[in-house]
C-alpha cells in the first residue's frame, strides 16, 4: 500500500491560501450585500406588457456568498406566477468566478449541478461594480438556454439586466433598477 503524507508545513500553506481566498470573496460580495426590490413591464411574444415585481437578497456565507431572488409575473386575467431561486456560491479557483453550490456529493461537499442531466450549470461572476449571475440548460437536442443576470451597483440600489438567450437568439431582455430596502 502507498501512503501519502502532506506535510505539516504544506497543510499550514494549504489552509492559509484557502482562508485568503475566502476573505478575498467576501470581500468583493460586501458591497453588492443587501435587500432590494423593484418592478418591470415585460414585453411578451405577441408584444403585450407584463408588469412584474422583482427582489433579490445578497448575503455573505461562511464560504462565499449566496443571491436569493424572486419574481411575480401579474397576468392580464388575474393570475400570478412566483419564482424563487437561492442559489449559494463558493470561490471556484478563478478570480472573481464563483462556482456553484447546489447539490451535496457523497462526500458531504457542495457542487455544481449535471447540464447533461437537464440541470443546470451554474456560476457568477464579479466585475467591478457588476455581479453577473449565469444560468446554462442544455437541451435534448443539444441546444443551449442562457439565462444572464447582470446586477450593477446603482445610487439608492442596482441597476438589474437580465437576458434569456437561446441558441443565440434574444428571447427576452428586462431592464429596470431595483431600489436598496435595507
Amino acid at each position: 500500500m502507498i501512503r501519502s503524507r502532506l506535510s505539516p508545513a504544506l497543510c499550514v500553506v494549504l489552509i492559509a491560501a484557502l482562508m485568503v481566498w475566502t476573505s478575498v470573496a467576501r470581500a468583493e460580495i460586501a458591497k453588492f450585500a443587501g435587500s432590494y426590490e423593484g418592478s418591470a413591464e415585460v414585453t411578451a411574444a405577441d408584444g403585450t406588457k407584463i408588469p412584474r415585481d422583482m427582489s433579490v437578497d445578497i448575503s455573505e456565507t461562511k464560504e462565499g456568498f449566496q443571491v436569493k431572488w424572486t419574481s411575480v409575473t401579474y397576468r392580464s386575467d388575474g393570475r400570478t406566477k412566483e419564482k424563487s431561486y437561492t442559489i449559494d456560491f463558493v470561490p471556484s479557483g478563478r478570480a472573481a468566478v464563483y462556482a456553484a453550490a447546489q447539490q451535496k456529493n457523497v462526500f458531504g461537499h457542495r457542487v455544481q449541478l449535471d447540464p447533461m442531466k437537464g440541470e443546470p450549470y451554474v456560476w457568477a461572476r464579479i466585475d467591478g461594480d457588476t455581479l453577473t449571475v449565469y444560468s446554462l440548460f442544455v437541451s435534448e437536442a443539444g441546444g443551449y438556454s442562457l439565462q444572464q443576470y447582470d446586477r450593477t451597483l446603482a445610487d439608492g440600489g442596482l441597476d438589474l439586466r437580465f437576458q434569456n438567450i437561446r441558441d443565440g437568439e434574444i428571447l427576452r431582455a428586462v431592464e429596470t433598477f431595483l431600489t436598496r430596502i435595507d
